[in-house]
C-alpha cells in the first residue's frame, strides 16, 4: 500500500468510511460503473459543465473501494472527501474561508490573521492544530486520541471562533471578510464534507501544502509535516477537558464586542456538500 494512503488511513481513522463524496474531472456511464462495482450506492451525483469538476456523493462504500478511492486521492485523480461522525469523533476541524463573493481564493488580511489567532488559542491550550491550505482558506485540525462527544467539541470551537472574531474586531478589521466552519456541527449532519489533505485542490489544482509559521511548505515537506504531527501532536482527553473548562472561565473576563448569541451568527453552516 501506498505509505501516503497509510498515514492518510491513520489520521482519519475516527471518520466514517462507509460514505463520503469523490470530486473528479471524470463522468459517464462507464466511469459510474467502475466506481459503483464493489456494491457502493450513488446518493446523488452532480455534474457541472462550466468547470468540468463533478461531485459524487457515495454510500455503502466498502474497504477496497475505500482504499482505491485513497490511493486516486494522492495520485491527484479525485479528491476525496469525509463526513463527520455527529454523535461523536476523535477530529475537529476549524475551517475558514475568505466571504467575498468574487476572488475568494485570495488569502486577505483578515484570514491571515484569524488563522495565526486561532493557532495561537489552541496551541496556549495544548492543541497544537495541523493547518492546510484549502484553496479559499485553511483547515485547521486537531486529532484527540479518543472520541469526544461532538456536542462538547461544538462548544469548544465555538468559543474559540468567538475569540477569534473579537480579536479581530479589536485590531480594527471586519469580522464579516471571514467565515468560520466548524466540524462536527449537528446542524449538517451528512450535508457537509471536508476534503482530505494530500491532493490538489479539484478547481485551482493547488497541493494541501502545511502552513508552519508564516511559510506554507512544499508538497514533501507537507507530508513529512503532516506525518510528524500524527505522530507527535495527538491530543490527550484530559487535555481537551482542561482546555474546554479553561475557555469557559475566561469567557466571563473578556470583554466580547458583541454577544454569545450574535457570534454563532458569524459561524455559519455551510451550505455545501
Amino acid at each position: 500500500m501506498d505509505p501516503r494512503v497509510t498515514l492518510l488511513k491513520a489520521f482519519y481513522a475516527g471518520m466514517p468510511k462507509d460514505r463520503l463524496k469523490v470530486e473528479t474531472r471524470e463522468y459517464g456511464f462507464a466511469f459510474l460503473d467502475t466506481l459503483l462495482s464493489d456494491g457502493a450506492t450513488l446518493e446523488y451525483g452532480e455534474l457541472t459543465l462550466t468547470e468540468s469538476l463533478h461531485k459524487y456523493k457515495l454510500a455503502h462504500v466498502p474497504p477496497r473501494r475505500f482504499d482505491e478511492l485513497l490511493r486516486a486521492h494522492v495520485e491527484k485523480r479525485c479528491n476525496v472527501c469525509l463526513y463527520f461522525d455527529t454523535v461523536a469523533s476523535n477530529l475537529l476541524c476549524f475551517n475558514l474561508d475568505n466571504n467575498h463573493k468574487t476572488g475568494n481564493t485570495a488569502l486577505i488580511p483578515e484570514l491571515e490573521f484569524a488563522v495565526r489567532f486561532i493557532r495561537e488559542q489552541l496551541t496556549r491550550l495544548a492543541c497544537e492544530p495541523l493547518i492546510v491550505a484549502s484553496g479559499r482558506g485553511y483547515h485547521l485540525w486537531c486529532r484527540l486520541d479518543t472520541p469526544v462527544a461532538s456536542d462538547r467539541l461544538y462548544d469548544f470551537m465555538l468559543r474559540v471562533s468567538v475569540h477569534t472574531m473579537a480579536a479581530l474586531q479589536r485590531e480594527g478589521r471586519d469580522h464579516r471578510q471571514i467565515k468560520i466552519n466548524v466540524y462536527p456541527d449537528r446542524r449538517i449532519r451528512d450535508v457537509v464534507s471536508l476534503r482530505l489533505f494530500g491532493s490538489d485542490h479539484a478547481k485551482n489544482k493547488i497541493f494541501s501544502r502545511v502552513l508552519s509559521g508564516d511559510r506554507l511548505l512544499d508538497e514533501a515537506e507537507s507530508w513529512s509535516a503532516f506525518e510528524d504531527h500524527l505522530e507527535r501532536r495527538i491530543i490527550s482527553k484530559a487535555t481537551f477537558d482542561a482546555a474546554l473548562a479553561s475557555l469557559n472561565a475566561a469567557e466571563g473576563p473578556l470583554a466580547l464586542p458583541f454577544s454569545m448569541g450574535d457570534a454563532i451568527q458569524a459561524v455559519k453552516p455551510h451550505g455545501g456538500r
